[in-house]
């Protein structure tokens, strides 16, 4: 072995040498021995035999030098005939690829479980099965505790599509799931994993670092007894994609069940998992399948049925279109999509009345309005009744409580914000693609379940009569019950209807489709909710569903800008600490200086108490106290002051733990703040049809005490205690927290 190896050394060091030499030789034998042509063609001839020897001619005799062949690394592939075949395939890493085979590196598994749940089984289901795995974890040192998530509180860049790689250690994705004939947060998350595969711009398998992954389903079979009438339809819909995602790293067949069989059968899935688990931590992988393993749906190739362990078995050869060079450039195409025609399936309803989202909803006070639309009475209307205390919107614009209306068109979102009281309770959607109610059924609609819910307070104690004689008569609705108002496709004629009966209008939109918001006709006054100043902000704390949600953002700033002299407009500050409010104020004083609102509301959170709230990750640690509240808007004030916007600080609600800042050139008179509106000069001016602005119906003179400093409690009310009884009204300002019973 030696020798052959010294002598390959001589070969690649003396090889150009030999050669000429060699050809020198044949040369002088040509010229000078003709007569021994035929055996000089002899020996040429015997070198293009593939022996691994060189024939030198020395004068003598003739000497054979032994070579050894030295051969390629890989077979040359044949060149065949035709034009170039362009095949696009993945690269092993090089540390792989080099001759020496390495062993397999050692990692611990850390299970990962996911689930969705709108009535609360599936929570059940995912917490039996965390405990579980958690004692299963303690007993194997190579299986590390492992986590629970609530799809809807997740962000789905984070973890479905650049997951957390920790050394030493892989996830292996455990989902829980229901399917429902509705659109719900689980409807956002399919069509998350569909856009994240067809996004060019992200990696074909973003989940290949992953372990593996498997997929447990829960259904109806009384409601859907078979998959074509829609059991566990939107399971196997996840574990479609996830095979795509994670590069057909199913470890487990998705499994269903169902709803009254789902403990045992969760059992029987985990007993599966926990040994899947084993043999990955023992580094024995996911081990070999037949053809076809993880392969996001079946097949209905023949080689299936047969046995495909045998590798002498011809494979089948595919027929290829003219066209076929150019599709092979991504892999293998899916189904088409046909863009010119609309589904044939009509569309669904947004809450239909047998949803478990209608049951949460109307359980939370809501009167639900044919498909998509809702109603709620205020707790600012009832204690407006009472006489114990009026909204913010009263001691700013001088809305009476008791006769607004509190409604939204649409309960659907495009944002998920942490502080949302609805986590989980309200549809989420970045497209409209439910049915559409028209805006004769909502207007009609929102007023009957807001008078309703007025007569339902008539036998409450306490409840003033003059107060409640006037609710019957709806003088100011607050689009901002829910949702997305501007969401709605007929938004401006609902709005048109408010107005013809002289009901004024407040619209809350969250920034984010800036296409309905540039079409959006006069409203009353216009608020753009602002809950952070920096993108990554943004996505913390709002959890848009939109990709480019920074982009929507700022397009909504610029729309904001170019309404300002037509209407009043208001930036809609929540304060979370832990969230936003230790961002930077000239970042909140930039967005200020590009959009240019009339107003700028800035409020601390308020804490609902829910479940759901602090599964988003809120707590009443994260409730600002007042003195902060007033601590961040006069540092804004003062950086707004800096950049000469000309702003100041106007009035104050502390018991909502709110404070208003106005623009001083617009609002601010010789004799103090006019934040209050001239709501029957608003009327008139719609009504004159000609173009009017923000100017044109400027009221009263704000009244003193609710100018910042003063509290903002309305003296006519009696302010009372959580027992109900009256308590003085202090003049110092509340160091009290918001919460919301």
């Amino acid at each position: 072995m030696e020798l052959l190896t010294e002598l390959l050394a001589i070969w690649h060091s003396h090889r150009i040498e030999l050669l000429v030499l060699t050809g020198l030789v044949l040369a002088y034998f040509r010229i000078h021995h003709v007569s021994k042509h035929e055996h000089v063609a002899s020996i040429a001839d015997t070198k293009t035999k593939d022996t691994g020897a060189m024939f030198v001619r020395t004068g003598s005799k003739d000497r054979v030098y032994g070579l050894p062949l030295v051969r390629p690394k890989t077979a040359a592939r044949q060149k065949s005939e035709g034009p170039k075949r362009v095949t696009g395939g993945r690269k092993s890493s090089p540390h792989k690829s080099k001759g020496t085979v390495q062993e397999p590196e050692d990692y611990q598994i850390e299970p990962v479980i996911y689930y969705f749940s709108l009535g609360g089984s599936t929570t059940k289901l995912a917490e039996a099965l965390f405990n579980q795995l958690s004692r299963f974890a303690t007993q194997h040192t190579t299986i590390v505790k492992p986590q629970m998530h609530n799809i809807v509180d997740v962000d789905f860049d984070n973890h479905f599509v650049s997951p957390s790689e920790a050394s030493g250690i892989q996830q292996f994705y455990m989902i829980l799931l229901p399917t429902y004939n509705i659109d719900s947060e689980l409807t956002t998350f399919i069509d998350s994993l569909t856009e994240t595969h067809n996004d060019f711009r992200i990696d074909t398998a973003p989940l290949s670092g992953l372990a593996g992954y498997s997929v447990f389903g829960i259904g109806d079979k009384e409601g859907w007894p078979t998959e074509a009438d829609g059991f566990c339809t939107q399971a196997k819909e996840v574990d479609k994609w996830m095979a795509r995602l994670t590069g057909k790293k199913r470890a487990y067949p998705v499994s269903t069940s169902d709803v009254k069989e789902a403990e045992a059968t969760v059992t029987t899935w985990q007993r599966g998992i926990e040994e899947v688990i084993l043999n990955l931590s023992s580094n024995q992988g996911l081990g070999e399948g037949v053809t076809g393993s993880g392969d996001p749906v079946e097949s209905d190739d023949s080689d299936l049925e047969g046995d495909d362990s045998d590798p002498s078995r011809p494979k089948k050869r595919k027929r290829h279109s003219p066209t076929a060079d150019l599709e092979d450039l991504r892999g293998p195409a899916d189904l088409e999509t046909d863009f010119t025609t609309t589904p044939s399936s009509k569309p669904k309803e947004m809450v239909p009345t047998t949803s478990p989202t209608y049951t949460a909803l109307t359980k939370q006070g809501y009167t639900i309005v044919g498909s998509h639309s809702g109603v709620k009475l205020c707790r600012w209307t009832k204690s407006a009744l009472r006489g114990r205390g009026s909204c913010y919107k009263y001691s700013f614009y001088g809305i009476a409580s008791h006769r607004c209306m509190e409604s939204t068109p649409s309960l659907s979102c495009s944002n998920k914000c942490v502080f949302c009281w609805r986590h989980g309770t309200n549809p989420v959607s970045t497209t409209w693609r439910w049915t559409v109610d028209s805006p004769d059924l909502v207007f009609a609609g929102i007023k009957e379940g807001h008078y309703r819910k007025i007569k339902m307070m008539r036998g409450v104690p306490g409840v003033r009569a003059e107060r409640f004689s006037e609710a019957l008569q709806i003088r100011h609705c607050a689009l901002s019950l829910v949702g997305e108002p501007i969401f709605y496709p007929h938004i401006n004629a609902l709005l048109g209807m408010l107005h013809s009966e002289r009901i004024s209008t407040f619209l809350v939109c969250n920034a984010q489709h800036p296409d309905q918001l540039a079409a959006l006709s006069h409203v009353t006054q216009l608020y753009v909710s602002i809950d952070a100043a920096t993108k990554e902000g943004l996505k913390k704390i709002d959890r848009p569903l939109h990709r480019d949600y920074w982009e929507r953002f700022l397009r909504c700033m610029d729309i904001l800008r170019e309404k300002r002299d037509m209407q009043r407009t208001v930036f809609r500050l929540t304060l979370v600490k832990g969230f936003n409010i230790e961002e930077e104020v000239g970042g909140y004083a930039d967005l200020v200086e590009r959009a240019r609102p009339g107003f700028i509301e800035v409020k601390g959170v308020t804490y609902c108490g829910t479940s759901t709230s602090a599964a988003a990750g809120l707590t009443m640690q994260n409730v600002p106290f007042y003195e902060e509240v007033c601590a961040f808007v006069e540092a804004l004030d003062g950086e707004l002051q800096r950049k000469g916007l000309g702003y100041g600080v106007a009035a104050e609600h502390a018991h909502s733990c709110c404070i208003l800042m106005g623009e001083r050139r617009r609002f601010e008179k010789e004799d103090g703040w006019h934040t209050l509106i001239d709501y029957e000069s608003f009327f008139d001016c719609l009504e004159s049809g000609r173009e009017f602005g923000p100017e044109d119906y400027v009221g009263e003179k704000t009244p003193e005490w609710a100018l910042y400093g003063n509290g903002g409690f309305d003296p006519r009310d009696v302010r009372v205690d959580r027992k109900g009884r009256p308590k003085e009204v202090e003049a110092e300002r509340e160091t009290g927290k918001v919460v919301e019973i």
